[in-house]
């Protein structure tokens, strides 16, 4: 957004809006203009007088009139009111001083008058001050004429009679329609200018708000996956608490008849904890980033029975297939225990990128999950056969943000981007034991 938008008063309708003042660019042209408007003046005051049309003024005379006619111009977009009525007197000055120049100053009257309806501020003061300006000219060219009707030595070789359009009357309607239109053109023009840059300025406040709503709405997508991984860290650790509670009452009953029964117990309640506190730590630098920490987990969302997984996955592959895509799921390598939060993880990453493909993928699609298990990482891929001209409009949407807040949470690495021989892939990699796990 420019300087001079930004600076402008909002658009608001029914409120009368207030055009910026120029820029200092635009005063310089104005400036520019006047001086070039200036010389043409006085260039052409000269070839009229040159040719014996008006030559009775002094030339010093029509220097000043010339001065006086464009100079003003300069300062057109600061005080448009000011120069349009300046240049409406020094042009009535100039014809009454038959200085006799009507090429220039015609020109220097037309912007001023356009101007003036381009760029006042006060549209009420704008109009008054146009219509005060045509109407005394009107009446000038009206008097002017009926004046002339009855002066036989003012344009003898036209006649006054002939019937209802004499010669003279042809002549005196050619005046009134030039003039009408010239008037007409100077404040038609002007009002359009300034309707294009009262809609300029509207269009780019809609951008910014639009921008600013997207902003909000994307802030707002991550706040919610985040509540969503909160909400699911909290039934993960639910499950590690309710293990360990399990193991240490099993410990204590059996710890003075069979130790080692009582130590199997006290192992697997150490793997429980230090699986919560890994999980717990890679999570919680994801939750605190945002501003919008609650007191409490409440929402009107309803929770899950049961936190969802791996072994999920053949349900997700069967229902993106009975909705019209057809599905397969593969897995390569040999299966072992996650922690909850990959599962979890896992789970939401296939969701949502098969919720993409029903989304954007177009008729005739089909989609392949894959599953591969590495010795120390468990690599996720779903790619379809989708259109690619659809490709773009997967492209950094709200659930592309719930995916890499999800895969930054656990410490993996996400790719999202469109194949080579069309259609579209999420891959995502995601490590079995996360890093600075408690050992």
């Amino acid at each position: 957004m420019t300087a001079a938008a930004s600076a402008a008063s909002p658009v608001v309708d029914g409120v009368e809006w207030v055009r910026p003042r120029p820029t200092p660019a635009q005063r310089r042209n104005d400036l520019l203009l006047a001086l070039v408007l200036l010389g043409g003046t006085l260039g052409s005051t000269a070839l009229y007088r040159a040719a014996g049309v008006a030559d009775g003024a002094p030339y010093w005379h029509s220097a000043i009139w010339a001065a006086t006619m464009s100079l003003p111009l300069a300062w057109r977009r600061v005080a448009p009111e000011v120069v349009a009525i300046t240049a409406s007197v020094a042009f009535f000055v100039g014809a009454m001083a038959e200085i006799g120049e009507l090429l220039f100053s015609n020109i220097t009257l037309f912007i001023a008058i356009y101007t003036l309806g381009a760029w006042g501020r006060s549209r009420r003061i704008a109009l008054l001050v146009r219509a005060g300006i045509v109407l005394g000219m009107f009446v000038w060219l009206i008097w002017g004429l009926v004046v002339a009707a009855n002066a036989p030595d003012h344009l003898p070789e036209m006649s006054r009679e002939g019937g209802l359009v004499s010669p003279y009357v042809a002549y005196a309607l050619i005046n009134v329609v030039t003039n009408l239109l010239y008037f007409g053109g100077a404040w038609y023009f002007g009002d359009n200018a300034y309707r294009s840059a009262r809609e300029r300025v509207a269009l780019e406040q809609r951008t910014e708000e639009l921008a600013a709503e997207r902003e909000r709405t994307r802030e707002q997508a991550v706040a919610i996956e985040r509540l969503r991984i909160a909400r699911e860290l909290h039934d993960v650790v639910a499950h590690h608490v309710s293990v360990i509670g399990v193991q240490a009452g099993a410990a204590r009953r059996v710890l003075a008849r069979d130790p080692d029964e009582a130590a199997a117990s006290l192992t697997a309640i150490e793997h429980s904890a230090r699986e919560a506190v890994a999980e717990l730590h890679g999570l919680l630098g994801t939750l605190r980033q945002g501003d919008g920490e609650g007191d409490d987990g409440d929402t009107d969302a309803p929770a899950e029975a049961a936190p969802h997984g791996l072994a999920d996955l053949p349900g997700l592959v069967a229902e993106s297939s009975a909705s019209g895509v057809p599905t397969t799921l593969g897995v390569i390598g040999t299966p072992r225990e996650t922690s909850g939060v990959v599962g979890i993880t896992a789970y939401r990453l296939v969701q949502e990128a098969l919720t993409n493909v029903r989304k954007h993928a177009g008729v005739g699609a089909t989609a392949d999950v894959r599953v591969r298990w590495a010795d120390d990482e468990l690599e996720l891929e779903v790619s379809d056969t989708g259109a690619g001209s659809t490709v773009a409009a997967r492209s950094g949407g709200l659930g592309q943000a719930g995916m890499r807040e999800r895969v930054s949470a656990v410490g993996g690495d996400l790719e999202l981007g469109a194949r080579h021989r069309g259609g579209y892939l999420v891959r995502a990699t995601l490590p079995l034991r996360r890093a600075g796990a408690v050992s």
